[in-house]
This record gives C-alpha cells, sequence and structure tokens, in this order.
C-alpha cells in the first residue's frame, strides 16, 4: 500500500539528510588494491590501422529548456564514415552521462576507441555517442544531503530524480542536436537508443528506459545509485509489481561498492537484479570485487555492447 503524505511527513522522509550522522559522512572510499584484477577492455586499444571516428565538443552548451540556467560539456562521437553507412544501414545512438569519465582516452572505458574497434571489426551498427556532463547551475540548488554544494545538487536533480525530465533532455533536446550535427536521423527503433552511465548516472540511465520505453530499451549501468537518495531503493518494488517493460538492462557492480548514510550500493544493485529475475527481465548482472568506479565496467565494456546490442 502507497505510504500517505502524513506518514512520510511524520517520519521526516522529506528532510535533508545531515552532512554528518550516526558519526558517518557520506563519502566514496576506494582502496587501489580493490581492482587491481581490472584493465580496459583489449578493445580499448584498437589495431593499426583502425580508423577513429570523429569526436566534436560543444564547449558549455546552455540550451537546455528543461535545465534551464545550467551549462554543461558535451562531446558528440560517430564512428567512421558515418554519412555513407547510414544510407544503408539504421544508426543507432548512445548517451553516457558523466561523460568525461567515459570518453577519456586515458581512463579505464575509452569508449571510443572501443567503438571503433567494434566497427572497424563489423560488430556493430553505425554508431553516434553522445557524452554528457551534469549541468553547472547559475543558481542555488537544493540538495538530498547538507554537504552537497550547488553543483553535486544540480547533478543529483538530473540524475536521482525519478522524474521523466532527465529522459526528456536526453531525448528531447540531446538527440535532435546530435541528429543536426551529423546531418543523419538516428533510427527510431527504442532497441537503437542506449543510455549508460555510473553511480548517479546509472540510474539515471534505468530512468530513462523506465518512463519512455518506446524511445530507449538499452540500459548500461555501472555501480548505480538504487539507493535513497531521491526514492531509487523503490526501483525492485515497482519492477516485481508493474508490468514488465521491454527493457534489456546490464548491471555492474562490486563488493567494495559504496556503503553511505544513502544505503549499500551492492545490496542495492543485487536487489535489483533480484527483481529483474523474479520479473522476467532481459537482463545481465556482474559483480565483481572492485570499488565505486569504472576499472570493472571498464573491462567488461565491450563485451557489454555486444550483450545489449545483440540480435536476438
Amino acid at each position: 500500500m502507497p505510504l500517505d503524505q502524513e506518514t512520510f511527513a511524520r517520519l521526516g522522509l522529506d528532510n535533508i539528510v545531515p552532512a554528518e550522522v550516526n558519526g558517518r559522512r557520506n563519502g566514496v572510499p576506494g582502496d587501489p588494491a580493490w581492482d587491481l584484477s581490472y584493465h580496459p577492455c583489449p578493445e580499448a586499444w584498437p589495431a593499426s590501422g583502425t580508423p577513429e571516428g570523429p569526436v566534436t565538443k560543444l564547449a558549455d552548451w546552455n540550451d537546455s529548456r528543461i535545465y534551464p540556467d545550467t551549462v554543461r560539456q558535451i562531446w558528440l562521437y560517430s564512428t567512421d564514415g558515418l554519412q555513407t553507412a547510414a544510407l544503408t544501414q539504421p544508426v543507432q545512438i548512445i548517451f553516457f552521462n558523466d561523460g568525461a569519465w567515459y570518453l577519456a582516452r586515458s581512463g579505464p572505458v575509452r569508449a571510443t576507441q572501443v567503438l571503433d574497434t567494434l566497427w572497424h571489426q563489423g560488430e556493430i551498427l553505425p554508431t553516434i555517442a553522445v557524452f554528457v556532463t551534469p549541468g553547472v547551475p547559475g543558481h542555488p540548488v537544493p540538495g538530498p544531503i547538507e554537504s552537497y554544494d550547488d553543483v553535486l545538487a544540480q547533478r543529483s536533480l538530473e540524475y536521482d530524480c525519478l522524474k521523466p525530465d532527465y529522459g526528456e533532455f536526453i531525448l528531447g533536446e540531446l538527440l535532435p542536436l546530435a541528429e543536426q550535427h551529423f546531418g543523419v536521423s538516428v533510427s527510431a527503433r527504442p532497441e537503437h537508443r542506449t543510455m549508460c552511465g555510473i553511480s548517479s548516472g546509472g540510474i539515471a540511465a534505468f530512468t530513462v528506459g523506465w518512463h519512455f520505453p518506446d524511445q530507449c530499451r538499452r540500459i548500461l549501468s555501472h555501480c548505480g545509485s538504487y539507493t535513497d537518495i531521491m526514492g531509487g531503493h523503490n526501483y525492485p518494488s515497482l519492477i516485481r509489481t508493474r508490468e514488465r517493460k521491454p527493457l534489456r538492462i546490464f548491471l555492474q557492480s562490486g563488493e567494495h561498492d559504496v556503503n553511505s548514510p544513502f544505503g549499500d550500493w551492492s545490496l542495492a544493485n543485487r536487489t535489483m537484479a533480484s527483481a529483474f529475475e523474479w520479473a522476467g527481465y532481459d537482463y545481465r548482472f556482474e559483480f565483481g570485487v572492485g570499488g565505486h568506479n569504472l576499472a570493472h565496467g571498464g573491462a567488461l565494456f565491450a563485451e557489454s555492447l555486444r550483450w545489449l546490442w545483440r540480435a536476438d
């Protein structure tokens, strides 16, 4: 039964989390030893002669209607020869939340290098990738915890909120922007639209698919924040009690994922996987030994795309 508003308020569930509670503070602990076994996937090192797809940066982009008075960085990538390939094949698109982390050429994922390799090997459709950062607000933004500044609060507003706003931003603003930039139309099939993100960006990726399964059905979630930042802990119950949506989801987490005032990320991701299994979703869950970062996700990146984008 839904929680009524009076009980919600009496329990203080509408209160901001203190910066310190029970002697603990919010944060992401890390130990390099946790991730020593993980390295970027082999596809992150394209073979000699592999063409590089172009990358264009849209610096300080501030034209959002959904999130006015914000400035963000956007990078637009395509596989090599996109315009020619688009004449005979459908064009797919993938959006990366916290895009700079996925784009970094010496980082744990190296997404464009992997996409270059998979395209050169004939394993994927012609692909557009949009790497987008959270907005930097020009105004005060209330956050879910006292320790957040306006920038972190804006990221949480965009990523952790379970409303359809972020999906409207991605599908209604950034998708047309990418189409206009490259001069091609992205396939209308929702199977050809993918969301990817880590942490709060991971739950944001899932929320886009949850609200817009008619437009986006492929989700790649790394260490997703399915915890009580802005109600994300409710997703397992929703997955179990609502009609199954036609999504394909790749989840990744690890035994050293975050444990914070908002919840236990390792447990939350296992709970999501259990809900997907119970409800009969098309999902895959990779639970490793690492921490709250992209090391494990990067090691699995090419394999995760192959699994998400398989034809069956």
